[in-house]
């Protein structure tokens, strides 16, 4: 492997793997390959925001599955995590289709019905970067740099030089793109994406609440898309949930645009009050709702994963988990040949050992995405009926959480 590379060069530098793109995958990868003693340079135009209250912080949360828990142990990330993180037990899905916001199905995925361990482990976004960043900088063998991005991509079948938005250059095996349902490095290797569109938006905020969420992941469908309650750990000694409410974008701005009185009102309304009173916790973000996935996986010495490779719903925690896919079957196959790294017989294995799943895990997000914006009663009732039944048969059920974590 080459040697580390010095920050500040202005000419060529050399790495194993350069990094595009340092959101919670993209560092999550440098870790990842840092820590199996491969040298890599991480880049990302905006440097990470990493408090709770302060503009531009990410206000999302992420939600690790069981899979994702032995990478994080593996690179060294687990133990600085663990302490923050809320468990989730039970997923619970909620029909409130009725006539009124009010439950009228409900049912729980108990996840010791298939393991010893919960479900997965949520935690904040804008955390989840605050400790990957401190983190980052006592790995020897990786070069983070923020406020930095990639701007061109030229490859040989030997190499790839990546020009750097501050001028600089760098030479490598392996150029991953984590950069995003806009990945410059995608489009400079000029590999396709297929999008679609829902017309929503979600809201991302944190509450806190009288009734205490007991670790269980609440998912209540009505119309629109769905409304999302994940522990968090307590926020100022009263229990706390970050939600993702999901609404066609006209709506969705409408409570975006509302007054915090009212706006609590309207989430209180939207819960079924399950869990009291909401009050808001944090301020309010918006983002638009979209599926997307590409063409490929790879070019000539470049491998997309994460949000440049596809993007889902923010439903049943699958998005980052499927990056995190990405990123065990990349690191397995370069450990499996080191010398190999970044070669077309690697990428196309990976290729070939994510794209097919990653096209059934679109395709089933999408369909639940639009099961949950149902607008007509009629319908509304064949989804709660339709829910019904697939509790009732206990291997489908099994089967189905089964699947959700990953499991083969």
């Amino acid at each position: 492997m080459s040697e580390k590379t010095q920050p500040g060069k202005t000419e060529s530098d050399t790495c194993d793997i350069l990094i595009s793109g340092g959101g919670i995958a993209g560092l999550t990868a440098a870790a990842a390959f840092g820590s199996a003693g491969f040298n890599v340079i991480c880049v990302d135009p905006t440097a990470p925001v990493t408090e709770r209250d302060v503009a531009g912080s990410d206000l999302r949360t992420t939600a690790f599955l069981q899979p994702a828990q032995q990478l994080l142990s593996d690179c060294g990330l687990w133990d600085r995590l663990a302490s923050h993180a809320a468990p989730l037990q039970i997923m619970r899905i909620v029909d409130a289709g009725g006539e009124l916001p009010e439950p009228r199905v409900v049912k729980d995925f108990n996840a010791s019905d298939i393991s010893e361990k919960p479900f997965g482990w949520n935690l904040p976004n804008w955390l989840l970067r605050r400790e990957m960043v401190a983190h980052l900088a006592q790995i020897d063998t990786v070069d983070f740099r923020p406020g930095v991005g990639t701007q061109s991509l030229f490859t040989r079948t030997s190499e790839a030089r990546v020009g750097l938005t501050d001028g600089s250059r760098v030479r490598c095996k392996l150029v991953i793109a984590a950069d995003g349902r806009h990945s410059p490095m995608r489009e400079s290797a000029d590999i396709g994406v297929k999008t679609i569109r829902y017309g929503q938006k979600a809201l991302a905020f944190a509450v806190t609440h009288p009734v205490p969420h007991d670790n269980v992941s609440t998912e209540i469908h009505r119309s629109g898309g769905p409304f999302t309650l994940v522990p968090l750990p307590d926020y100022q000694g009263k229990p706390s949930s970050a939600i993702v409410w999901m609404e066609r974008g006209p709506r969705a701005q409408e409570l975006l645009d509302l007054e915090p009185a009212a706006f609590e009102a309207a989430m209180t309304e939207r819960s079924c009050g399950l869990f009291g009173e909401l009050k808001l916790a944090s301020r309010r973000t918006i983002w638009p709702i979209i599926s997307q996935s590409a063409d490929r996986l790879y070019g000539e010495r470049l491998a997309l994963m994460a949000e440049a490779a596809h993007v889902v719903p923010p439903i049943g925690a699958q998005g980052l988990n499927m990056s995190l896919g990405d990123l065990r079957s990349l690191l397995k196959l370069a450990l499996e040949r080191p010398e190999g790294l970044g070669d077309a017989q690697m990428l196309e294995a990976y290729h070939k050992a994510r794209h097919t799943e990653i096209q059934v895990r679109v395709k089933g997000i999408d369909l639940l995405n639009r099961t949950s914006m149902l607008e007509a009663r009629p319908l509304r009732d064949a989804r709660a009926a339709g829910l019904n039944a697939l509790y009732s048969m206990a291997p489908v059920r099994k089967t189905l959480m089964q699947m959700g974590l990953g499991m083969k």
